[in-house]
This record gives C-alpha cells, structure tokens and sequence, in this order.
C-alpha cells in the first residue's frame, strides 16, 4: 500500500557500503523502517542522505506493506527545514541525546497522532529559541503523558516524590527524591515549554535533574537502557 504521510526521522544506520536503513515515527503509521537503496553511492538519486539527519521533519511516499519489516520510499522532501537544530552544537547534541532515547522507547506500528504532534512542536520551538539549557528535560518529561507513566502531581506538598509510583507521599521509601532534589524536579512536573526558559540552574544540577528523570524511565519502561550518547550530552554542557 502506497501511503503519503509526515515522518520524523529516529535513526539511521549504514548498510553494505551504499545503503542506508532509517527509522522513523510516522504519523500515519507510527514507527516504520526504510531501506534506501544506494543513498550513499548515487550523486543523482533523488532521495538523497541529507535528507536523514536526526530528528528532520519530512514528508514521505512509502510503499509499506505488513509482510516486511523493511519498507522502500518512494518520494522524500523536508517539509520544515530547521533553522538552528543541526548546526548549533548545543541543539545537535540535544537531539543525538533525545533521538537515542525515541528510538528506545517508539516501537508500535501503529498511529498515534498526538504523540506525533507533541515531538514536531516541541522540535520546531526548539529551533526558535536560544535557552537550550532544560529543553531535553522538559521533553522528556512532556514524553511521559504519551507513554500513559505521566506523574501525578497532586499532594506536591508532601515532602517526598516516590520516582516508582510517580507520586508525592508523606513518608520516605525506596526510590524517593527529597529535599533539593525534590525541589529541582518540582518546576518541571507540568511546567510549559515557555515557563522552562525562565528556569536558571547550574551544569552540576541539570545533570542531578537529568539522572532523576532517566531513572524515572528506567523504572517505568521495561528495556530501557542508560543512553550512551548522555557522555556526550554531558561533555558538550559542562
């Protein structure tokens, strides 16, 4: 069946010498994966390598079909070139960051066009602003509703926050934040993308923000691993 559809780009991964295989969400047909015969080799093919790089926002006509697990393109254009994303190293770093873990997490073959929507959103105000500082915590966070493991945030006097059952509790047990670290991880229990900009913490506090959200995944998603690409995310804001 040939489909015309918005896709994000997941992933890439080169095959023999001239091929590519690419991962992307789509929004007709949720995760679906491509092979692009001699993308690496051909100068004058009109689906072209650049088109692939992490996180771009394109528009495809594919010919899937349920059979197959590795599905041919038949049309590529990008429908909302970036303006700042892939070439502001801060940005290209956060996106090597965050499509690791999409490609983590997105398995369904199926639609699910909020979800969809939410990561093409937030990546195009992405590439507006300049604060690149909280935007992976904040996304991150904003990921948990479309992954039905969204907190709860009712009682948020209480002074601990349970990372297991994903809710505030009167009494320390395991797995519980409190105290400064509770108080970092509060703002971004429901804060808006443009609330987070006026959010100012030091390198050593994102870090301490970030390994509590990572661990609030791995509690939460079976399978999902410590990124290997936070190294780099790390070095690049330290």
């Amino acid at each position: 069946m040939v489909v015309s559809t918005k896709a994000i780009v997941i992933s890439k991964i080169k095959y023999n010498d001239s091929d590519l295989i690419v991962k992307c969400y789509t929004a007709s047909s949720g995760v679906k994966s491509y092979m692009i015969k001699n993308a690496l080799k051909s100068k004058k093919g009109k689906i072209r390598p650049a088109y692939f790089q992490l996180l771009s926002l394109l528009e495809i006509e594919a010919d899937h079909k349920e059979t197959r697990s590795l599905h041919y393109l038949k049309e590529v254009r990008l429908y909302k070139p970036y303006e700042s994303l892939h070439t502001n190293i801060f940005k290209s770093t956060v996106l090597l960051f965050l499509s690791e873990i999409l490609s983590m997490i997105l398995n369904e073959e199926e639609a699910n066009r909020p979800l969809f929507e939410y990561i093409e959103t937030t990546l195009l105000w992405f590439d507006t602003v300049e604060n690149t500082g909280v935007f992976h915590h904040q996304f991150l966070m904003g990921l948990t509703k479309f992954l039905g493991i969204n907190p709860d945030t009712e009682n948020n006097e209480l002074p601990y926050f349970n990372l297991q059952e994903g809710k505030f509790q009167a009494n320390s047990w395991e797995h519980c934040v409190t105290g400064e670290k509770l108080e970092l991880l509060k703002p971004f229990l429901g804060t808006k993308f443009d609330t987070s900009l006026l959010i100012e913490l030091s390198s050593s506090q994102k870090q301490e923000l970030l390994n509590m959200i990572l661990g609030y995944f791995k509690l939460h998603l079976q399978g999902f691993k410590h990124p290997k690409s936070l190294t780099v995310l790390s070095h690049v804001y330290s």
